[in-house]
Formats: structure tokens, C-alpha cells, sequence
């Protein structure tokens, strides 16, 4: 769908595009060939997109995915969307709020793909919530601020480093894959955009009661970044197994959460919930 095309349907319907709900279109044919190309769609595949807009993207999901569902909030977009793809057969258009949708009906998507260009508004916590549960997508891949893609993958010891990142790269393994000009986009964002790929841990790192343990650890250290991390673990544990969690892994009571790995913070869990 060329740009043209995208100010022409807008115009016509009367639709007038709004920030807070993050409607940024991607209309560059050769950024949407990239994506399609990181999600590496095979004919059954099944894809979940979040946000189609007015379907750049769902044209061409459609065309090589097996099936496709698209969930989207505005009720003028779905409308449009229903027109648009009514003899597709592949393509299940969902008319809500993305995020509710997933928490209200939680399913197992190990076997499905997301691939969209999410909205910025809602990006993080749709991503949170669909590896919640360990069950998220085989393969996630996303447009989002720049910002965001390189939280995901960030390294300890970085301003980047937090609670987004050791709760994605628990299940996921995320590189950020490529950056996207804001011309690429219509409205043009007020941001840099990247393309994240998350593909997901070959065995989970950690299950049961401990994940839960490892959520709740990993918020508590970064409830305060700069505060030696030991004195904001004991008020949720005793301290002595929080000390002994911390030297079995080879940390200092004075370390701050930044510096603690993926590795170090899973073991502490499993160890607290035994």
C-alpha cells in the first residue's frame, strides 16, 4: 500500500489518526519485505498481528502465512479492514483492545508467529504478556522505538538493563535486527524506530513456582536501580537467604541489580522458592 493510497482511504473516511493510541503506519515496501523476511514465514504458519491499521503489513501475511489473526482497537480501521480482506479466507480480524484480548484469553501460542508493527503505546506490556505464561510465540517480530528493541537486548551493567529485559530474555533470545527511518512510517513518529526479533529459549530457564519468584525478584531489585540491591530484597525475604542466595551465585552484598545477570537471577529464584 503505497502512501498515496494510505492519505487517500484516510481522507475519505473522514479518519483522523490519534497518538495516544500510537498509529503509526508503515508504508515502505522495502521495511515491510524486511520484516517479512526476519519472520521467515513458512505456508502453515500460524500469525498473530496486533494493530493492522489499514493492513500494509496483513496483505502480505496473508499471502504467505498460513492463517493470520489481526486484532485491532480502532473501530473505523476494523470496519475498513473487513471491507478490504472480506474474501481472504485466511485472515480472523478481532475487533479489541490487543492487550485485554490476550489477558482475558489466554492461550498456548508456541506454535504461532507475531509479526507487527505494534503500537508504540502498548508495545512493552503486549510483548510482557505474551511470554507471561511461558507459552508465548516461537518467533516475535516487531517494530518498535528504538529505545525499546535495545532495552530487550541489553546487557547488564547498561543504562538499557532492566525489568523489560530479564523478563523477555528469560523465555527469549532478542537481537535488535535493523533500524527504520521515520519516513518509512505515516504519520512519521517523533522517534527512532527498529525492528526487535525475539526467538524463544529452545527449554525454559525456569518454571513453576520460581518463575513467578523470578518475576517478583527481578521488579523488587529494580523497584530502586541505585540502591544496593540486598536492602530492597530483605524487605520481601529474610535476609540471611537473600545473603546466601547472593554469595552462592558469587554476588557482593553491596551490588546493585544492574550487574546481575540473567544466569545469577534465575539461580537466586530457584534457590529463595526452595
Amino acid at each position: 500500500m503505497k502512501l498515496s493510497d494510505m492519505r487517500r482511504i484516510l481522507e475519505e473516511r473522514k479518519i483522523a489518526l490519534t497518538k495516544s493510541m500510537g498509529q503509526n503506519f508503515l508504508h515502505d515496501e522495502n521495511q515491510l519485505r524486511r520484516l517479512l523476511e526476519e519472520a521467515d514465514l513458512r505456508e502453515g504458519d500460524s500469525v498473530l498481528e496486533v494493530g493492522p491499521g489499514l493492513g500494509p503489513l496483513t496483505e502480505w501475511l496473508v499471502a504467505y502465512a498460513g492463517h493470520v489473526t489481526a486484532i485491532e482497537l480502532d473501530q473505523r480501521l476494523f470496519a475498513f479492514l473487513k471491507e478490504r480482506f472480506v474474501a481472504v479466507r485466511n485472515l480472523t480480524l478481532i475487533h479489541a483492545d490487543a492487550l485485554g484480548y490476550l489477558q482475558e484469553h489466554p492461550r498456548d501460542w508456541s506454535s504461532w508467529k507475531l509479526v507487527a508493527n505494534l503500537p508504540y503505546s502498548v508495545a512493552s506490556p503486549i510483548l510482557v504478556e505474551l511470554a507471561r505464561a511461558g507459552a508465548g510465540p516461537q518467533r516475535m517480530v516487531a517494530t518498535l522505538q528504538c529505545e525499546v528493541a535495545q532495552r530487550l537486548a541489553a546487557k547488564p551493567d547498561t543504562d538499557d538493563y532492566g525489568v523489560l529485559t530479564l523478563l523477555l530474555q528469560l523465555d527469549y533470545i532478542p537481537r535488535l535486527a535493523f533500524k527504520i527511518p521515520s519516513g518509512s512510517f505515516f504519520p512519521e513518529p517523533g522517534v527512532v524506530s527498529a525492528c526487535a526479533v525475539l526467538d524463544r529459549r529452545p527449554a525454559p530457564l525456569i518454571t513453576g513456582s520460581s518463575r513467578s519468584l523470578f518475576i517478583k525478584l527481578v521488579k523488587t531489585a529494580f523497584s530502586q536501580r541505585r540502591k544496593m540491591m540486598l536492602k530492597l530484597l530483605k524487605e520481601e525475604w529474610p535476609e540471611a537467604a537473600v545473603a546466601e542466595a547472593m554469595r552462592n551465585v558469587g554476588l557482593r552484598a553491596d551490588v546493585r541489580a544492574e550487574k546481575v545477570s540473567l544466569e545469577q537471577f534465575v539461580a537466586m529464584a530457584r534457590q529463595l522458592a526452595s
